[in-house]
């Protein structure tokens, strides 16, 4: 399956001039028509905010990244919030939903705990093929999530608005998850400003020995990945190397 990472400037609040930017990348994204999967970032229309009027998905925003699976013939993944919720939403080729995930780890840092309610379970689906597990930003600060489900996932996606400041943090943990669960391991974060907030993108796609696939930097744009995520190399660097069947449970006594 060939990936395809979208980091931009989102304008802050204001979903439909966010709509208009994704058209007009995908619009000028050369290998367009060769994306299976396409991964957008944390509350991908209205940028990571407590106002819960705006970040609240209506029946038009679903409209819009269906129509994008169904015009491009792509698999998407996209966020923003449902029922007080800050979701990572998954549609197949033809825009119908495969999969939602609800953010389980709230930043209570920036407040979010207060505005939404956290999700109350982890997701496995799988997307022609391949098995998925999805995670939402401060998720990846928690590797016990990424370990309960290793042996039934061959690639974690995991959606931010990842400050800048802590970039090398989101990068390293990403790479992390990756080798010590033998699987991808696929993060986007955004681009621009919130307030004084700055975010500099590197969107990233580890293999599962922790090698990298795709490294976006920190331009605005959809970057597709030369090599595809492949399930026989997951399979193969676990047969190889049998980690995750020494694992202990814990606490010890």
């Amino acid at each position: 399956m060939k990936i395809a990472l979208c980091q931009y400037d989102i304008k802050w609040e204001d979903k439909e001039a966010n709509k208009r930017k994704i058209d007009l990348l995908l619009e000028n994204c050369k290998c367009a028509n060769e994306i299976d999967w396409l991964v957008f970032s944390e509350m991908t229309l209205s940028g990571f905010t407590m106002n819960t009027a705006v970040s609240e998905l209506t029946d038009e925003d679903h409209a819009f990244f269906s129509g994008l699976a169904a015009e491009y013939n792509i698999n998407v993944s996209y966020g923003g919030v449902e029922k007080g919720r800050n979701n990572l939403i998954t549609l197949d080729r033809k825009g119908n939903r495969v999969n939602t995930y609800s953010k389980i780890h709230l930043y209570a840092f920036g407040g979010e705990d207060k505005h939404y309610s956290p999700g109350e379970r982890q997701e496995v689906f799988e997307l022609e093929g391949l098995r998925v597990m999805p995670a939402v930003c401060f998720d990846l600060r928690f590797p016990y999530l990424f370990w309960n489900k290793a042996t039934q996932v061959d690639v974690y996606v995991v959606i931010a608005a990842w400050p800048m400041r802590r970039a090398e943090q989101w990068m390293t943990l990403l790479r992390a998850r990756a080798v010590e669960n033998q699987a991808y391991c696929i993060g986007v974060d955004r681009l621009g400003l919130e307030g004084e907030i700055e975010y500099s993108g590197n969107s990233v796609c580890y293999d599962p020995l922790g090698k990298t696939v795709l490294d976006c930097g920190t331009a605005e744009g959809i970057f597709t990945a030369e090599a595809p995520l492949d399930k026989a190399l997951v399979a193969k660097s676990r047969e190889r190397f049998p980690f995750i069947g020494e694992r202990k449970t814990f606490p010890w006594q």
